[in-house]
């Protein structure tokens, strides 16, 4: 045996958030860091003597050097086996394949998401459980509390392993799998959708643009875009991981996939366009000449899932984050099944998954996922809706706007104030709560206030308590405003304004959202005072 006990210290800022620990990677380099948060990690696992544990990447900045000390601090901890992607890499939603495919005990997961990457880029970690989805909050908390006495970390003293030799080797006594990264999240696809009617879609001259933003996505794309479906090459495109994305922000939205916004509204479109994320578990989806908000494609996918061989027998309920529009619930009161609203953040939805009162399930900040695995998965929603439109025939603009005339459009945007002072956030939301129970019935422009709270979830199955997920106002006029802190970003804070207005008028359902939108913007700046205390005029990002 070759390991070794280092003695450590505590840091003061190893709080995981929504979804793990996330720094600008200089933090992260630090001596001691990582050892210090991962052995946290270890230390709460109490059944980890013997276990089997999952290890990878979205392959940015930082990932190879994290998953060696990974291995070494594992095989220390006595670990029995571990599988990690070959080069590091394994998407989110295909590390969360693998856990529950091989019975793993969890896996440490290495991403900051659709954050940028680079030296001085985001780096994240954060630990899935066993059944393949985000720590509970009991758990990170645990993990927080022994980050904070930790005294100790155990490693390895062996060289680092050869990551990109797909085979097995050993560090002491502890096996490491390294594995083909897309075999077993590509082998679940073909259980889920319908892959002979996508090869004749594609077969039929069908043509797509997939952009992977130069993340990991790329070679699952490729793999089962262009290889297993037959589509051409070059329907994928920026299919290479990057260690900084290729200097490009990872995020699949208007904004920062605009070339292929750009394309799908032009001219030349090809008949579908689609990307994802800097880890592989958010989508953008673009019909010809119209950008489908998140929220609508839950809605659509949630209608149409059927069509897919996986979700053939229907769905046992849909959830949405409180964020994101209505539009899901209302396909869920047609099909008579129920819908939940929860906080942002899928561990919630694992909750219901696990316990089977949800099928499918998404949030409006491009993340959609449904009982396969315990994550969001960009490119599963990608392949559904290519089953979609295989199995109706008609383009995705047609589907979308058949879906409005049969449930009302939810004309939605997103407004993101990025970096400001983090005592200017909570100054804002802190008014916010203080005005909540005197806002109905006030008269805001063209808008009347009809509610107003702090939203407030019960978990149906297991009745723990999350408090303070944002508010929420809605209006007569069928609209809708929702303000919360991201718990996603790594500088500062960041305040998302949620906006949001419905339409049944026939008449109604094909118009610019902002000229819909307007006034609810406007009331959603004049309620919380924006301008007055972020000293913003304009939000960072419109989405």
């Amino acid at each position: 045996m070759t390991s070794r006990h280092v003695p450590t210290s505590p840091f003061s800022d190893q709080k995981p958030g929504t979804s793990g620990l996330r720094k600008k990677v200089p933090v992260f380099q630090q001596p001691r860091y990582v050892e210090n948060f991962v052995q946290s990690i270890f230390d709460i696992i109490p059944d980890r003597e013997g276990a089997t544990l999952v290890v990878g990447g979205d392959g940015r900045f930082f990932n190879r050097e994290v998953v060696q000390t990974t291995l070494k601090l594992a095989a220390a901890n006595g670990f029995a086996r571990v599988l990690v992607g070959q080069g590091g890499l394994l998407s989110t939603p295909a590390a969360s394949c693998v856990i529950r495919k091989h019975g793993a005990i969890g896996g440490i997961v290495l991403s900051a998401s659709h954050n940028p990457g680079g030296p001085d880029g985001d780096f994240g970690i954060k630990f899935n459980a066993a059944n393949g989805g985000p720590a509970p909050e009991s758990v990170t908390a645990a993990i927080y509390e022994r980050t904070k006495a930790i005294t100790e970390y155990r490693i390895a003293d062996v060289p680092d392993l050869d990551l990109d030799a797909v085979g097995e080797a050993r560090i002491d006594g502890m096996v490491v799998s390294i594995i083909d990264p897309v075999a077993d999240y590509a082998a679940l696809m073909q259980e889920l959708v319908d892959f002979d009617a996508i090869r004749r879609l594609f077969a039929s001259g069908f043509r797509m643009r997939f952009d992977a933003m130069s993340a990991v996505t790329g070679p699952y794309a490729t793999a089962i875009l262009e290889g297993a479906l037959g589509a051409p090459s070059g329907t994928v495109v920026n299919g290479t991981p990057e260690e900084d994305f290729g200097g490009h922000h990872p995020d699949p939205n208007p904004v920062h996939a605009h070339e292929l916004y750009e394309l799908m509204l032009s001219a030349d479109a090809p008949d579908f366009g689609a990307a994802s994320d800097g880890d592989g578990d958010r989508n953008m989806i673009v019909a010809p000449g119209l950008f489908v908000t998140p929220s609508d494609s839950l809605a659509i996918l949630s209608a149409h899932a059927h069509r897919a061989p996986g979700y053939a027998s229907g769905l046992a309920g849909i959830a949405r984050s409180m964020p994101t529009s209505r539009a899901a619930d209302r396909v869920a009161a047609s099909l008579g099944i129920p819908a939940y609203e929860t906080p942002t953040g899928w561990k919630f939805f694992g909750t219901l998954l696990d316990a089977g009162l949800i099928t499918l399930c998404g949030e409006e900040s491009a993340g959609t996922g449904s009982n396969h695995v315990r994550e969001k998965d960009g490119l599963w929603a990608v392949l559904l809706w290519l089953n979609i439109l295989a199995a109706t025939g008609k383009r995705a603009d047609a589907i979308v706007r058949e879906h409005w005339a049969s449930f009302g459009r939810d004309y939605y945007t997103r407004h993101d104030y990025e970096e400001i002072e983090s005592e200017s956030a909570n100054r804002l939301m802190e008014g916010l709560r203080a005005q909540v129970a005197s806002l109905p019935g006030r008269r805001i422009g063209d808008l009347t206030v009809s509610t107003a709270d702090d939203f407030r979830y019960v978990d149906p199955v297991d009745g723990s308590v999350t408090a303070q997920q944002g508010i929420r106002i809605s209006f007569a006029e069928d609209a809708r405003v929702v303000y919360r802190l991201s718990g996603t970003g790594t500088a500062g804070a960041t305040l998302r304004v949620y906006i949001e207005r419905y339409e049944s008028d026939p008449d109604r359902l094909d118009l610019a959202p902002d000229v819909v939108l307007a006034p609810v913007v406007q009331a959603a700046r004049d309620i919380a005072d924006i301008a007055g205390i972020t000293g913003r005029s304009e939000p960072s990002v419109i989405t």
